[in-house]
């Protein structure tokens, strides 16, 4: 098969690879789509950091060249040894996170933040390739929610999204502030709204801000041109939850500004510099600082598949296009990397020699 193979920083090659061999316990996929997101990005430009490239993974094994791609779906084509509820020819989207189910936080239902936590795709073989074999306990069919493959492959970081939602306690009729609205900020803008909060999003992109107000964000804000606490203030807008997904400083700063008494801010962007906060503020405010990291497979995935499924519209304002393995690099990595990326969310497609637009349906199931 074809396949992206990361071997070191800045070098990826497209090769052609055996098959995986399905594992008991595991699917063997042919992959539809798979998403490619700032993590790949900084492994390219700046790794190996989570890759096992240079040193063998204390859980999965691996050491060496390996295939990235976390966020993917496919259609099985075969089913290992000890697996049940699946099918040949299902549609399924991977969580990619495994987690070992007996440690302290997996008893606890907090799968993420299991003591032997990996991802396929980070420490494993992964998506950008034609098949991979993935764990059946970390993947949901996509067919009862009416999703098409590149829909699917959405799936993982729409679930990413939904558990930040989450973690910040969100209730419906709240007012929720997005701070970036990229890949994983977009998809919490309109998990927001789905959930009935009042969602303003601030972005220094003004194609990002007009595609966020056609999925039901009240008021839309470019800090470049209004400050974001002028804005709330002008429209009377009070701050239960602010996600700052931007990862900056300066979105981090903002956020805290914004923040009102008793706000909830939480921290989905990974800061890349160490942050000064200000912790009386923090006490006399009662502002609550929350971290996030993931997503807990078995309850925020097929949440994320139902939340895809009610859009009225296609997803292809966000995913136009799914790239070939060949332009992989060139077309989706180096972008990113640049951060003048032209499209919100990156697909792949590796069946394909030449890049082709994304086939997304409305379902008929909402």
């Amino acid at each position: 098969m074809r396949a992206a193979v990361f071997h070191g920083r800045g070098d990826i090659r497209i090769e052609d690879v055996a098959r995986p061999v399905v594992a008991e316990g595991e699917l063997l996929i042919q992959v539809r789509a798979v998403g490619i997101c700032g993590t790949d990005a900084h492994e390219f430009s700046h790794g190996p950091a989570m890759f096992p490239i240079e040193r063998r993974h204390p859980e999965t094994g691996h050491l060496g060249p390996m295939i990235p791609g976390h966020e993917l779906a496919g259609v099985v084509v075969e089913l290992g040894e000890e697996v049940d509820g699946f099918s040949v020819g299902d549609l399924v989207v991977s969580g990619a996170g495994i987690s070992c189910g007996v440690c302290h936080w997996c008893q606890r239902g907090l799968t993420n933040l299991c003591q032997s936590y990996a991802t396929v795709g980070l420490q494993r073989n992964g998506g950008l390739a034609e098949f991979c074999s993935v764990p059946a306990s970390i993947c949901v069919r996509a067919e009862p929610y009416g999703l098409d493959g590149d829909t699917a492959a959405l799936g993982q970081p729409m679930a990413v999204a939904v558990h930040a939602m989450r973690r910040g306690r969100l209730q419906s009729g709240e007012v929720a502030v997005v701070i970036g609205v990229g890949g994983i900020g977009m998809f919490l803008a309109y998990a927001t709204y789905e959930l009935g909060a009042t969602v303003v999003v601030a972005d220094l992109d003004e194609e990002r801000l007009s595609i966020a107000g056609s999925m039901g964000a009240a008021m839309t804000v470019n800090p470049r041109q209004q400050g974001l606490a002028d804005a709330l203030a002008n429209h009377g807008a009070v701050p239960t939850v602010i996600y700052e997904v931007s990862g900056s400083g300066s979105g981090l700063r903002t956020a805290l500004d914004v923040a009102t008494r008793g706000s909830r801010i939480v921290a989905v962007g990974l800061q890349g510099q160490p942050a000064e906060l200000e912790a009386r503020d923090l006490s006399l405010r009662e502002l609550e600082l929350i971290g996030t990291n993931a997503h807990v497979c078995s309850t925020d995935l097929p949440e994320a598949l139902r939340v895809l499924a009610r859009r009225s519209e296609p997803w292809s304002d966000v995913a136009p296009t799914a790239l070939s393995l060949d332009v992989l690099v060139s077309e989706g990595i180096e972008p990113l990397i640049a951060g003048h990326s032209k499209r919100i969310k990156t697909l792949v497609d590796p069946s394909v020699s030449v890049s082709r637009s994304t086939r997304m349906i409305v379902p008929d199931t909402r």
